[in-house]
């Protein structure tokens, strides 16, 4: 299985000639991610996680495709993606791209509490492999091997990051939701979860690609 991060949020996964794409949103590398994509996890509905207009591009090129996401999200975009999507909740598991999925979690973190909170999944792809949108809500349960954390963003801070990652306990973990983070900043925080998060962690280039299994 390989695994290629795109700006920001966004993760390409391809295994046995299938193409899963994960939150191709407006700052990432949509359109090269989402090329001869099976299936799309939508983590939530934020633009930063997905480019709707893109993504109905990708779909009308791919009719066979599927989208996976929370009703509240396939609800709102409804008219692009009308009998492409499947609605999931937290706790279901499925197949997408013939790879065995998990859902996890429930809510968007908090951004401040006069903001309304959006519904959010997490994705435990392959048994190894775990994106958490724009969470901390650990896949209770489940050996990961692969951590993509989330390191920089209006709800989050550093110790939250390197907290989750210590309760998740990956074999090594990346950067995600990067795109804020300017060069002075990410090293500061790179530096801390290096530091302190108890296994490997990297920043990867947006189009870098790391294998597994």
């Amino acid at each position: 299985m390989k695994v290629t991060k795109f700006s920001h949020a966004c993760l390409r996964v391809e295994h046995d000639g299938a193409v899963l794409v994960v939150d191709p949103g407006v700052w990432s590398e949509a359109e090269q991610a989402l090329d001869a994509v099976d299936a799309v996890l939508l983590t939530h509905e934020h633009v930063d996680h997905v480019d709707a207009d893109r993504l109905a591009d990708a779909l009308a090129k791919r009719p066979q495709a599927t989208v996976y996401s929370h009703p509240a999200v396939l609800e709102k975009y409804a008219s692009q993606w009308a009998g492409l999507a499947v609605a999931v909740q937290s706790g279901e598991s499925f197949h997408a791209a013939a790879l065995p999925v998990r859902a996890f979690g429930g809510w968007h973190a908090v951004i401040h509490p006069e903001i309304p909170r959006v519904p959010n999944l997490g994705f435990f792809i392959n048994e190894s492999l775990y994106h958490p949108g724009d969470s901390f809500d650990p896949p209770e349960g489940a050996d990961v091997e692969t951590l993509f954390v989330p390191v920089a963003g209006p709800w989050l801070k550093v110790a939250e990051s390197i907290d989750f990652v210590r309760a998740v306990r990956p074999h090594r973990v990346y950067a995600l939701h990067d795109c804020l983070d300017n060069e002075l900043s990410a090293g500061l925080v790179d530096a801390h979860l290096s530091g302190r998060s108890g296994c490997p962690y990297e920043r990867l280039t947006p189009g870098s690609t790391i294998s597994m299994g």
